[in-house]
């Protein structure tokens, strides 16, 4: 037996640029585009258990950026103007040359729409429900929204429609 350590130092089980999240999970960087913070940076998003994961958010999160640039009829050349100008980048801190980098898939984001799916980083963000209205559910709503889903749930059992129109008229109640 060698008295290297395991895993070498840079190895893809390390936590620099390995498989393997360092304490506390990775950390994706978000940053302005548009210059209007000092350092750009606009948040740091902690806890993703994988760099897969984290490389899929940064992808996600920087599709979606472009896709709220785009406007109709608007060239791949001039999304990414909009972009560069306005936009957000995403970058997953220490995780080195295994880190997703958009300098590689913007021309081909800026050149094709994306789908829902492609740009859908609230599903793999660690921090659970992501504020997306403007503000944060409170319990009272949860409690609300859980109801509204109960009703739904016992329509469907019974081949109602949800549509507030059962019971029919002519038939009991």
């Amino acid at each position: 037996m060698s008295d290297e350590s395991f895993p070498p130092e840079g190895e893809p089980f390390s936590s620099e640029g390995g498989l393997f999240a360092p304490e506390g999970g990775w950390v994706v960087r978000l940053l302005d585009q548009s210059g209007a913070s000092d350092d750009d940076v606009v948040e740091e998003i902690k806890g993703f258990p994988t760099l897969m994961q984290a490389n899929a958010f940064c992808q996600a999160y920087v599709r979606d950026s472009v896709e709220r640039c785009r406007v109709a009829g608007a060239t791949a050349r001039e999304v990414l103007a909009s972009w560069f100008a306005f936009g957000e980048d995403a970058e997953v801190v220490d995780a080195g040359e295994s880190g997703w980098r958009s300098s590689g898939e913007l021309e081909d984001f800026a050149a094709t729409p994306s789908t829902e799916i492609e740009r859908d980083w609230r599903s793999i963000d660690p921090r659970g429900d992501v504020l997306v209205s403007g503000h944060e559910p409170d319990d009272e709503e949860d409690a609300a929204d859980d109801e509204d889903d109960d009703d739904a749930d016992e329509h469907e059992e019974h081949g109602e429609p949800d549509d507030g129109s059962w019971p029919l008229p002519g038939r009991p109640s």
